[in-house]
C-alpha cells in the first residue's frame, strides 16, 4: 500500500512529465516529435516517447520539449522521432528504440551532432 506521501511523489513527477512535453513555443524550443499513430504504437514508439522524457527531465534540459503526433508517413521505418531545433533544418531518425533515444539525446539534442546512423536510408 502506499502512503499519502509516495503518492504525491508519483503526482509531482508526472506533473513534471506533462510539463515537459505539452507546453512549448515552437519558435524558441528545441521539439523532440514522436510519431504516435497506432503504426507508430504498434513498433515500439512508447516506450521511446517515454524514454525521451525521462532523459529530458533527468537532464534537466531547458528549453526542449517532447511533444507527440500522428502518422509522419513511412509506417515501415517506425518508430519515426523528428528533431526539431529552431534555425536547423529538421532532422528524421528512424527505427528508433530506447537506447537510440537516449544517444539521440547525449549526441544531438545535448551536443549538438546529428546521429547519421539512425537516419532514413535513401535506398
Amino acid at each position: 500500500m502506499k502512503t499519502i506521501a509516495d503518492i504525491k511523489a508519483i503526482r509531482d513527477k508526472m506533473q513534471a512529465q506533462i510539463i515537459n512535453r505539452d507546453n512549448f513555443d515552437a519558435q524558441a524550443e528545441t521539439r523532440i516529435v514522436v510519431g504516435m499513430a497506432t503504426c507508430g504504437i504498434a513498433a515500439g514508439a512508447r516506450p521511446v516517447f517515454n524514454e525521451f522524457v525521462e532523459q529530458v527531465q533527468n537532464r534537466n534540459l531547458k528549453g526542449v520539449k517532447v511533444v507527440r503526433t500522428g502518422c509522419l508517413g513511412m509506417c515501415k521505418v517506425e518508430p519515426i522521432v523528428e528533431i526539431l531545433v529552431p534555425g536547423e533544418p529538421k532532422v528524421t531518425y528512424v527505427k528508433v528504440d530506447q537506447e537510440k533515444a537516449k544517444n539521440i539525446v547525449a549526441k544531438h539534442i545535448v551536443a549538438g551532432q546529428v546521429c547519421t546512423d539512425y537516419l532514413v536510408d535513401e535506398e
